[in-house]
C-alpha cells in the first residue's frame, strides 16, 4: 500500500469514529495564549515573542482561519518583509528582505530555509505545502544559520502543524464553494486513545477552474486541484513525549499562462486575433506536437515525507530533542515558454529528490543560563530535467522578427503573429534564411537555402539534466545567558561540511539543430562554413550520423550536447564553513525589551555546471564562491495597555559578498557571482486587542536592496518592492443568538522587478535577440480582503462569505521566464476576485 493510499484511509473511518465522543465537548477556547501573546520556539526553545532577540512574526491556526490564510503566498503578504511569489506550486519564490529563495537546480543551494516541525523542507520544487490544521507559524528574519541551519542564509520560516492531543477530543469540517467553480473541504479528527496516546488526521481537497480563459478552448489556465492529508501520533508517558507525522500532498494545476504582451492572441490556423495583449486578459497556447508523450500543459507533484521527534526530559534542567525524517517530492510541469500562439518553445520541468534528516539536540536551561549543542546529518539526492521543443521554422521568424509573415501576408500587422502553415512553405522561411546570411555578408543561393528550409524541423527536441547528490554535517551550539535580571547575552555557533557530487547530461534527442548548425557555420571561416552549409542542405540533414563521410556536429538550438550525445559528466566538491551570531537584549520594563543583534549567514559554495559551448564537448563546471552576509539588527519589542498592544520594530544593515545572480548566454541562463551588494531599511508591527469585541493589527516593511558592483551597480533585488504594509481589523459582537464578526484588510506594495537586470535594455543589449523594451516591472497596487461570519453562540456551527481582491485589481506576479531567453519575455497574471460562501462545524477543543 501507498503512503498516499495509507493517509488517505484514516480520514473518513476515523471521523466517523471520533465524532460521537466529541459531541458533549465545549466549546473550543482560542489558541491564543491567556494574555494574547503567543509563545514560540524560533529559538529552539519555549518563549514569549517580546523576548527572541531577532525580528520575528508568529501567527496561530486561529488567526490564520481568521484571515483565511491557507498558502504561504497570502502569508507573505501579512509578514513585512517577507514575500512568496506562486508561479505554481512546483515554482515558488521564498523572499527574505529582499532576497530570494527558487531555484530549481539540484545542486543549488537554498538562502531562505523553510522547516516543517523542525525538518528542512527547502528544495524550492518541494517546499511549497497547504497550509492547514497549523498550531502556528513563525517567521524569523535575518540569518539564522546558527538556529535553522545551513539554508538560513538571511531568514527562515517555520510550520509548526498541530499534533496529537491526549487530553481533548476534537472535530473539524470546513466546506466552501465560490467563484470560478472553487470548492476546499478541509476536515480534522483528534481522537485521545489513552491518557497519554492519541492520534489525529487532518486533511484538505480544493479545486478550482482557471481564471485566464483558454481562448483556444479548453481548460482555462492558472486552475488549481489539490490534496492533502497528513495524520500523526504522540505517545507521552511521562518524561517522554513522541510524535509521528505522516504528510502527503498532491497537486495537479491547469497549464499556467506564460502570456506575451508583444503579440496578439490568434488562431494558430486561420490567423485570426482571438484576443489583446492584456497582461491578464485571455491566452492563446500551443505546446508542440507529441511534446512529453502529448501532456497537456499543467504541473501533476507528488510531496510526501514522515518525521519522528522525541523529547525527554532527563531532569528539571535537562532535556534531549532528538528528529528523524525521510521526505521525496517529484514534479513534472509543462509550460508554453513563449507565451504566444504559435509553438515557438515549448518546455518543461521535472524535477525529483529525497532526503534523508537527523538531528539531536541537548539543552540545559536554568534560571541564568539557557544552552544547548548538538548536530545534524543530511543527506539528499536529485536531479531536474528540463526539456525543450522548438518548431525551428517558427523560431527562424522569431530571430528575423517576422512572426507575422514579414510582408507575405499584406497588411498583417506586426503584433499578429501568421498562421502556422505559412512557416512551412520553403521559399518563405529559405528568404529568411537568405536575410540572416546576408546579415553576416554571406550570398546564399536560393536553391540552397530552400534546401535547407526544408530540412528545418517542426519538432527538434532537446534536454539537459542537473543532479546533485549531498551529504552535510552540522555541529552547532548556542547560549543564552542572563547577565543581571534586566541584562542578557547570547551566542552560537555552527560548523557545516558539505560533500557534493554535481552531474550534467544533455542531448539532442531527434537528430541535430538544422537551424542552430546554420547559424553556427555563418560564423566559421569561409571553407568551413561552405561545407556546412552544403552539408545541411543535404536531404535528411538532421538524422544523418556524423561521420567521416558526414564530418557534421551535432548541433543545438538552446544548448549543445555532452560528449557522446547525453554523456554524463560529474565532479565532487567538499565544503566547510563556519556562521555565528552574537545578542544583547535588555529589559526596559517587564513588558518591553531593548535588543541588537550582529549574525554572520552564509550560502554554501555552489558547484555550478552548465552545457558545453560546442557539440560534444564536456559539461562546464565552475565553483561559485559562499555567499555571505554580515547582519546587524537592533529593535525594539512591548506589551503595553495592560498586554492588550503589542508592537515590535527593528532597523537593520547587511553586507553581502560574493551575490550569486543569473546572467543569459546566448538562449541559457547561468548563474554568477555579482560581487558585492548590501540592504538596508526598517520593519515594523502592531497587534491591538482593543475590546473584546474589536482587535486591529498591521505591519509595515521599508528594504532597500542594492548591487553595489558590475553592471548591476545600482540595480534593485529581484521581487523585492522598496516598501510594504498591511492594515486589518476584526469585529466580533453578539448580535441576539449568534456571534457576528466582520474582518477586512488591505495589503500594498510598491513597485518591482522580476529580474535582477531590471529589464534594463543596455544589459540586454547582447542577447541573442535583445530587448529593448524595460516593460517587465509591476507598478505598486493594493488588494483589499474581507470576511463575513456568523456563528452559534457555543462557536460550533458558522458560515461565512468572503471575497479576495475585492476591487478585482489587476497585476501580474512575474515576468520574463524562459520566454526571454527567445527575446519573448512573458507575463503571469495574478488572481482576480475571488469570493464565495463556507459553513463548518467544530466539536471539542482544537
Amino acid at each position: 500500500m501507498s503512503i498516499r493510499t495509507a493517509l488517505l484511509a484514516l480520514v473518513s473511518p476515523l471521523a466517523l469514529v471520533a465524532a460521537p465522543a466529541f459531541a458533549q465537548q465545549a466549546t473550543p477556547p482560542s489558541d491564543a495564549e491567556p494574555d494574547g501573546e503567543i509563545v514560540v520556539t524560533a529559538q529552539l526553545r519555549e518563549q514569549s515573542a517580546t523576548e527572541v532577540p531577532f525580528a520575528l512574526t508568529a501567527y496561530n491556526g486561529q488567526f490564520l482561519d481568521d484571515l483565511g490564510i491557507t498558502e504561504f503566498d497570502r502569508l507573505g503578504q501579512f509578514v513585512p518583509g517577507f514575500d512568496v511569489q506562486n508561479q505554481s506550486p512546483n515554482n515558488p519564490g521564498f523572499v527574505m528582505r529582499g532576497i530570494t529563495s527558487d531555484s530549481g537546480a539540484a545542486y543549488s543551494e537554498p538562502r531562505v530555509s523553510v522547516f516543517q516541525d523542525g525538518v528542512s523542507i527547502s528544495k524550492s520544487r518541494g517546499s511549497y505545502v497547504e497550509l492547514f490544521d497549523m498550531e502556528r507559524v513563525e517567521i524569523a528574519k535575518g540569518p539564522q544559520s546558527t538556529l535553522y541551519g545551513r539554508g538560513a542564509l538571511i531568514g527562515a520560516v517555520n510550520l509548526i502543524q498541530a499534533k496529537a492531543d491526549p487530553t481533548h477530543g476534537y472535530g473539524y469540517v470546513y466546506g466552501q464553494y465560490g467563484n470560478y467553480n472553487g470548492y476546499r473541504i478541509d476536515q480534522t479528527v483528534n481522537l485521545p486513545l489513552s491518557d497519554d496516546l492519541a492520534v489525529r488526521v487532518a486533511s484538505r481537497f480544493k479545486e478550482r477552474d482557471g481564471f485566464v480563459d483558454n481562448l483556444l478552448g479548453g481548460d482555462d489556465y492558472n486552475g488549481i486541484k489539490s490534496e492533502a492529508v497528513r495524520g500523526s501520533l504522540r505517545w507521552a508517558p511521562g518524561a517522554l513525549t513522541f510524535d509521528l507525522i505522516g504528510n502527503y500532498q498532491h497537486d495537479r494545476a491547469t497549464g499556467t499562462a506564460f502570456k506575451s504582451i508583444a503579440y496578439n492572441p490568434t488562431d494558430p490556423t486561420t490567423g485570426v486575433v482571438i484576443g489583446d495583449r492584456g497582461r491578464t486578459s485571455g491566452a492563446a497556447l500551443v505546446p508542440g506536437a507529441n511534446f512529453e508523450h502529448s501532456k497537456p500543459l499543467g504541473l501533476d507533484r507528488d510531496v510526501w515525507g514522515v518525521t519522528g521527534i522525541a523529547n525527554y526530559a532527563l531532569s528539571e534542567t535537562l532535556s534531549l530533542n532528538a528528529i528523524g525524517s525521510y521526505r521525496e517530492f517529484a514534479g513534472i510541469e509543462i509550460f508554453d515558454a513563449d507565451g504566444i500562439s504559435l509553438p515557438v518553445l515549448t518546455a518543461a520541468e521535472d524535477a525529483q529528490g529525497d532526503q534523508t534528516m537527523g538531528t539531536l539536540r541537548l539543552t540545559y536551561a536554568n534560571d541564568r543560563l539557557t544552552a544547548f549543542v548538538g548536530g545534524t546529518y543530511f543527506r539528499e539526492n536529485g536531479f531536474q530535467r528540463t526539456p525543450g521543443q522548438f518548431d525551428e521554422r517558427v523560431t527562424l521568424a522569431r530571430l528575423t522578427n517576422t512572426l507575422n509573415g514579414g510582408g507575405a501576408i499584406p497588411g498583417r500587422a506586426a503584433t499578429d503573429p501568421a498562421p502556422l502553415a505559412l512557416f512551412s512553405n520553403t521559399a518563405y522561411t529559405g528568404q529568411l534564411l537568405q536575410g540572416v546570411a546576408a546579415a553576416y555578408g554571406v550570398a546564399l543561393p536560393t536553391a540552397q537555402a530552400q534546401a535547407i528550409a526544408a530540412n528545418l524541423k517542426s519538432n527538434h527536441l532537446e534536454t539537459n539534466t542537473n543532479s546533485a547528490r549531498t551529504k552535510s554535517w552540522d555541529l552547532f551550539a548556542d547560549a543564552t545567558y542572563k547577565l543581571t535580571d534586566r541584562l542578557e547575552v547570547g551566542g552560537g555557533i555552527r560548523w557545516s561540511h558539505d560533500d557534493k557530487t554535481t552531474g550534467f547530461q544533455s542531448a539532442m534527442v531527434n537528430g541535430r539543430s538544422i537551424l542552430g548548425g546554420f547559424v553556427a557555420a555563418l560564423g566559421q571561416p569561409a571553407a568551413t562554413r561552405t561545407a556546412l552549409l552544403g552539408a545541411l542542405a543535404v536531404p535528411g540533414a538532421a538524422n544523418i550520423p556524423t561521420s567521416a563521410l558526414y564530418p557534421v556536429p551535432l548541433f543545438g538550438l538552446g544548448l549543445q550536447p555532452t560528449g557522446t550525445n547525453g554523456q554524463l559528466y560529474s565532479q565532487d566538491h567538499t565544503d566547510d564553513g563556519i556562521t555565528w551570531r552574537a545578542t544583547a537584549r535588555y529589559e526596559l520594563a517587564s513588558d518591553a525589551s531593548l535588543y541588537a543583534t550582529y549574525a554572520r549567514g552564509r550560502r554554501p559554495e555552489i558547484l555550478n555546471v552548465s552545457a558545453p559551448s560546442a557539440p560534444g564537448g564536456a559539461a562546464l563546471f565552475n565553483i561559485l564562491p559562499a555567499e555571505t552576509v554580515d547582519s546587524y539588527e537592533t529593535g525594539v519589542k512591548a506589551a503595553l495597555l495592560d498586554r492588550t498592544l503589542f508592537v515590535d520594530g527593528s532597523v537593520f544593515y547587511y553586507r553581502y559578498s560574493n551575490f550569486q545572480t543569473t546572467e543569459q548566454q546566448g538562449t541559457t541562463f547561468v548563474t554568477i557571482n555579482a560581487g558585492r551588494a548590501r540592504s538596508y531599511g526598517f520593519e515594523g508591527q502592531f497587534r491591538w486587542n482593543a475590546a473584546d469585541w474589536v482587535s486591529l493589527f498591521g505591519n509595515y516593511a521599508y528594504n532597500h536592496s542594492r548591487f553595489m558592483t558590475g553592471a548591476r551597480d545600482g540595480n534593485r533585488f529581484r521581487l523585492s518592492p522598496d516598501h510594504s504594509a498591511a492594515l486589518g481589523m476584526l469585529l466580533k459582537a453578539p448580535v441576539g443568538p449568534v456571534k457576528i464578526d466582520f474582518t477586512p484588510s488591505v495589503t500594498w506594495q510598491s513597485s518591482v522587478f522580476f529580474d535582477e537586470d531590471n529589464d534594463l535594455p543596455a544589459l540586454q543589449a547582447a542577447n541573442l535577440i535583445p530587448d529593448t523594451v524595460q516593460d517587465e516591472k509591476q507598478g505598486s497596487y493594493a488588494l483589499v480582503d474581507a470576511r463575513l461570519g456568523f456563528e452559534t453562540e457555543n462557536g460550533r456551527w458558522r458560515v461565512e462569505a468572503f471575497a479576495t481582491n475585492l476591487f478585482d485589481r489587476d497585476y501580474i506576479k512575474d515576468a520574463g521566464n524562459a520566454g526571454d531567453s527567445l527575446g519573448l519575455p512573458t507575463f503571469i497574471a495574478g488572481e482576480p476576485r475571488m469570493y464565495g460562501l463556507a459553513l463548518s462545524l467544530k466539536i471539542g477543543k482544537r
